[in-house]
């Protein structure tokens, strides 16, 4: 059996997963909305039964292939695999995650290509999560919905050192966008309808960043705000955050690229403003910002923003139309020869 899982991408409300789920412990926190979707990158592997083993064969997005990797599929083993960290933690944590909850055997995956970019802010470990619960799901007839995989993927990965959030496994639903509303442990979660083709370069910024500082300086913040700064950062990952991504979610919906790229242009200005004296060190993003005010580029993008947690890791430009896409990729690559760009179309879905 073959298998493709996508990234995500996080186009409006970075932050706000976590943020939302807050709510429980102080409800004026505001709700949390997420807009993401899948990547046109991914990871692909071929999927067979093993009745005793956890196996993986991994690719690199350079290429390059990791030594077969086995386990057994025994409780404290896999915990204990999954708790160290490290890139095969996260097949771990899901195995033990699905050998727990439905005593399942073990698997054979291939992952034979992975042309997605790992640590960027595009969910390579929830993807990877997702994948492997997507083998057990489908290798052992256990009758899941996405909803359920996306479930299990996130348990997996917070059996690891990992402190994402509950929508980076949202990938599991492949390219459509979804919005996502958190309140405390209630989620929501909306598809939507795309009315025009909408066209993408996300970016590697070729830098540096560490996603768990980061979370670590916000996650300060609350639950409960005792200073100016600590209250702003409640402010743009609340009120602020939400209002510019229910306003994406029209923009999508109508297929109004320009209104799409000016909220993008916005929303980055705002987490400026009220967020990155939290943890100037990681959040400054010298490369980002070079990238966004480069006058080259202006001709052909209707906005862009930081990804992910911020930081100078990957960047997304909303471009004008596919030749624009083209073009906004060779300025890139004759400009910041350390920047890797890749393109993502969001598709008009069929009626």
């Amino acid at each position: 059996m073959r298998i493709f899982v996508p990234g995500r991408l996080c186009l409006f409300g970075e932050h706000s997963d976590w943020a939302g789920e807050y709510r429980r412990i102080n409800p004026l926190i505001e709700k949390g909305y997420t807009l993401i979707v899948g990547t046109n990158q991914g990871i692909y592997a071929d999927i067979k039964l093993n009745s005793t083993e956890l196996i993986i064969r991994a690719s690199l997005c350079d290429g390059r292939r990791y030594e077969p990797f086995r386990l057994p599929m025994e409780s404290n083993t896999l915990k204990c695999v999954a708790q160290e960290g490290g890139f095969f933690s996260y097949a771990a944590g899901t195995a033990y995650q699905f050998l727990t909850h439905y005593g399942v055997g073990g698997i054979e995956v291939d992952n034979y290509l992975t042309d997605l970019p790992i640590q960027k802010g595009l969910s390579s470990s929830a993807a990877f999560c997702v994948l492997i619960a997507r083998a057990f799901n489908r290798l052992y007839d256990l009758k899941m919905t996405i909803r359920s995989e996306m479930e299990l993927a996130y348990q997996a990965e917070r059996t690891t050192p990992s402190l994402c959030g509950r929508m980076d496994q949202a990938c599991a639903y492949g390219n459509r966008p979804i919005l996502m509303i958190f309140d405390g442990e209630q989620i929501d979660l909306i598809e939507l309808k795309v009315s025009k083709d909408l066209f993408f370069v996300i970016v590697d910024l070729g830098g540096s960043k560490n996603t768990q500082e980061i979370l670590r300086r916000l996650n300060e913040c609350y639950p409960f705000a005792t200073n100016p700064q600590e209250q702003n950062v409640q402010k743009y990952f609340g009120s602020i955050s939400a209002e510019i991504t229910q306003a994406a979610v029209e923009a999508i919906q109508l297929g109004d690229a320009q209104l799409l790229g000016a909220l993008m242009t916005k929303a980055q200005a705002e987490f400026d403003q009220h967020v990155v004296p939290a943890c100037p060190e990681q959040l400054t993003a010298k490369k980002l910002h070079l990238l966004l005010h480069h006058k080259p580029l202006s001709p052909y993008i209707f906005g862009g923003k930081g990804v992910g947690s911020q930081g100078d890791g990957t960047a997304q430009l909303l471009v004008k139309n596919q030749s624009s896409q083209t073009k906004t990729i060779e300025i890139i690559q004759r400009d910041f020869p350390q920047m890797q760009a890749l393109q993502l179309t969001i598709s008009k879905l069929p009626v």
